[in-house]
């Protein structure tokens, strides 16, 4: 028997209009995946006006203006009322509004889904969106079975570096997991045993599945790189938002203690939240200063100044999985990283780890590779998690 699926998109849907995170790429890697599959394929999203319920063309249609192959169509009624959703976001609302083949408000939701969704159907959460007991309890009684993505409990661990009013919200999510999910999905060794660790203490571990994610095979074209770049001093790259757990301030300290003969070192990533200390002495810096901030990259840019550069460093106090460091790896790049376990579990040998703890190693092995040139060894093929192998686990 074929099964029908319901991908829920919410997370795609609030974000529509901007750039994709590590998030909203798994989410839009299953919106592929369902859509190139000949299983019968629903896509559900929570509205400000409730819930819209969307067959595969519908979906289809949802994910190729996503991806700006269909253009987004105008803002209905509804998303011109004071208070709603502006931008992208109230047209992608409307476009769904006009695609649905079911509308329902939250007190109707569970009746409206029994009645429009085959019996035995199978409803995935990816994209830590929508996780309400109102959504799992409609789920429930139009008997289909529930199955979560986990992708790490960092607001658990370490609440000191989230926003505020984010970690209570998280923990209620991850005990309705522990409580009604049919199944987790977890995208590592390391986040199941970190998230379990949390579900004990919350009274039931459900059933779940170690699936890696998938990592496209990438290319860097010289051509791609930013005049902002300069190509004619060493330099090395750390990826991803100025935020607390990733960690700036301790590269900060470390080009500090290197002094003006340090290499270039330039930190691609947007400013986050709760990192003050750090936004004031990024302003700080000089002109001529080796560290530099690039913001606003494409992924074609992103890739040509990893390529070019003498490494990646990631002394992240905190991963759920680690995909900079893999697209470098991909890239035939040298990482060096803090020693994390989820970064060893994915990444082998093709790293270098040392813990934050050590900056004279780190330091040392900056200057290292700083004047030593790629070696055969660094350009050994590394073999990354496929999509393929992802859903062989996630759907068998």
């Amino acid at each position: 028997m074929v099964v029908a699926r319901l991908l829920d998109v919410t997370r795609s849907l609030r974000r529509a209009g901007r750039g994709a995170t590590g998030v909203d790429r798994v989410e839009r890697a299953y919106l592929d995946h369902f859509l190139n599959d000949e299983a019968p394929v629903f896509g559900i999203a929570r509205t400000r006006f409730g819930y819209v319920l969307v067959d595969r063309d519908g979906l289809k249609k949802f994910r190729d203006r996503l991806e700006w192959r269909l253009p987004w169509g105008d803002a209905d009624f509804l998303s011109r009322l004071p208070g709603g959703p502006r931008g992208v976001v109230a047209k992608a609302e409307s476009d769904l509004r006009r695609d649905a083949v079911m509308r329902a408000t939250p007190k109707r939701l569970s009746k409206k889904l029994a009645k429009a969704m085959p019996a035995w159907f199978e409803y995935y959460n990816v994209g830590h969106s929508n996780l309400t007991e109102r959504m799992f309890d409609a789920v429930g009684n139009a008997k289909g079975k529930v199955h979560v993505l986990i992708h790490d409990v960092i607001p658990l661990e370490h609440p000191e570096f989230q926003r505020k009013g984010t970690v209570s919200p998280f923990r209620t999510k991850i005990d309705l997991v522990a409580r009604m999910a049919d199944r987790v999905i977890y995208n590592s060794e390391d986040t199941k045993s970190r998230c379990e660790g949390f579900m004990v203490e919350m009274g039931r571990v459900p059933p779940c599945v170690v699936a890696y994610l998938g990592v496209d095979q990438i290319s860097a074209n010289n051509a791609d790189m930013p005049a902002t770049v300069d190509q004619n001093k060493p330099y090395f790259v750390c990826v991803g938002t100025i935020e607390p757990r990733k960690n700036h301030a301790f590269l900060l300290r470390l080009w500090e203690e290197m002094g003006p003969a340090a290499p270039n070192l330039y930190l691609c990533g947007a400013r986050g939240w709760k990192n003050k200390d750090v936004f004031a002495r990024l302003d700080s810096l000089s002109k001529d200063h080796p560290i530099k901030e690039l913001p606003d990259l494409s992924d074609k840019e992103l890739r040509a100044v990893m390529k070019g550069a003498k490494g990646l460093l990631m002394p992240s106090i905190a991963e759920g999985y680690g995909l900079p460091p893999i697209e470098a790896a991909i890239l035939g790049m040298r990482v060096l990283c803090n020693n994390l376990t989820v970064y060893r579990e994915v990444l082998g040998e093709f790293a270098v780890y040392v813990p934050v703890s050590e900056r004279y190693l780190w330091i040392k092995q900056i200057k290292e590779w700083e004047v030593a040139p790629l070696s055969a060894e660094n350009t050994e093929k590394f073999t990354a998690p496929t999509w393929a192998e992802h859903f062989n686990v996630v759907l068998k």
